[in-house]
């Protein structure tokens, strides 16, 4: 048995992967704990709930929830200094990737973990100065952060020096996973290192069972109803594309929205969506981790409409992809190297199409609404995937193997 610690860069119930991760390597014997951060009093509650039964522990290293004012206030001043100095004179700071950094490190010290694995971006310098202090670290790339903005977001981006820290990490450490073999295969052949080991993102087919058969977002079980959901409702996600397609649709269908939907994302919706369609969209909040597979399940349709220009959006498979297989929809997805990676082994399933291109967008969506058995077939074959193939349980005898041989290094 081990002590393995595993770091993160937010809450809990927000981080499905580390959660996995933790699941399998604590039914393994080994002593787990997550440290995360803390900033919304609601997902404090569900981190708390995530954890009530489970073999490992969850400890905040930070607590930014809005009581603490004067810390938040210190900690966001801190950011914007670093910022200015980057912007003005090339500085690199820790603060730079993420609240609590150095905090990060210092409770990483004190866990003294026989393996400590790293997820976020602040996790990247973590894992650097461990590997300097003679720690076994681990790293897992859910994104390539360093390729993970467009060019017109990078001014306060310090991609090269992330860069130089994802490298010395995919080289010095034997545990090293990333999300698909697209992934793993380009940061290879970036860094000249060996390729990451792959275990997707997907999901236990035993969670099946918690579906509650419930209706709570669809007004009218008679008409198809797509879904899309993020973290957040915003630009960038693919809805530009959906917005444009929907006046060019020739079945009556709802369209289901959810996530985190602030102010500004309502001006900007509202300002794009067709008016005849306004009646027919609607917006969900986010749910707990054992309601979200019941609401997708609700649906006929999910979108996963990545942006292919961005490398590590166009190289990684999203959370979502794998939880609309096990809900059971069929999949319409932008035609990425990660989200073809799964797709073109299930065609019936899905439908890939162009990236940012209503007209592609209209023609797979119109082929699966005005035509009923294709549309419960690709559902039957989505599903069938996701028993098949696609699921955790097929995942975690490879995590294992990774994590023992890093242990015993």
């Amino acid at each position: 048995m081990a002590k393995i610690l595993i770091l993160i860069g937010g809450h809990l119930c927000t981080a499905p992967r580390p959660q996995k991760e933790a699941e399998a390597l604590a039914n393994a014997r080994h002593q787990v704990t997550v440290c995360g951060f803390w900033f919304d009093p609601e997902l404090v509650k569900r981190d708390r709930l995530l954890v009530a039964d489970k073999k490992w522990k969850f400890e905040p290293i930070v607590d930014f929830q809005p009581t603490h004012r004067l810390k938040n206030w210190g900690v966001r001043l801190q950011g914007r200094l670093a910022k200015e100095r980057f912007q003005r004179f090339g500085t690199f700071s820790p603060t730079l990737l993420g609240y609590g950094a150095k905090a990060m490190l210092k409770a990483a010290y004190q866990v003294n973990a026989n393996l400590t694995i790293v997820h976020s971006e602040a996790g990247l310098w973590v894992g650097n100065q461990l590997l300097d202090k003679g720690f076994r670290v681990g790293v897992d790339f859910e994104d390539w952060f360093s390729k993970d903005l467009l060019p017109e977001a990078l001014t306060t981006r310090p991609t090269a020096q992330l860069a130089a820290l994802e490298r010395r990490l995919a080289r010095e450490c034997t545990y090293c996973l990333t999300t698909s073999h697209a992934m793993a295969e380009a940061m290879a052949d970036a860094y000249q290192e060996p390729k990451p080991t792959v275990i997707y993102n997907v999901f236990p087919w035993a969670e099946r069972e918690q579906i509650d058969g419930q209706k709570r977002d669809r007004l009218n079980p008679k008409e198809p109803s797509i879904h899309w959901f993020s973290q957040t409702i915003g630009p960038g996600r693919g809805l530009e594309t959906l917005f444009l397609a929907l006046p060019h649709l020739k079945t009556p269908v709802e369209i289901h929205l959810r996530g985190n939907y602030p102010e500004s994302a309502r001006q900007w919706l509202e300002a794009l969506v067709p008016c005849e369609w306004r009646d027919r969209i609607f917006i969900h909040p986010t749910v707990p981790n054992t309601e979200l597979l019941s609401r997708i399940a609700e649906h006929d349709i999910g979108l996963a409409l990545e942006c292919p220009d961005i490398p590590s959006r166009n190289f990684t498979i999203t959370n979502k992809l794998f939880q609309y297989l096990q809900a059971g929809l069929a999949v319409i997805a932008t035609s990425t190297l990660g989200q073809k990676e799964v797709l073109s082994q299930i065609p019936t399933s899905s439908r890939l199409i162009v990236g940012d291109n209503p007209k592609t967008l209209t023609q797979a969506l119109n082929d699966l609404l005005q035509n009923p058995e294709k549309l419960i077939a690709a559902k039957s074959a989505a599903l069938q995937a996701a028993k098949d193939k696609f699921n955790w349980e097929s995942q975690v005898e490879t995590l294992l193997r990774v994590t023992e041989r890093a242990i015993s290094k």
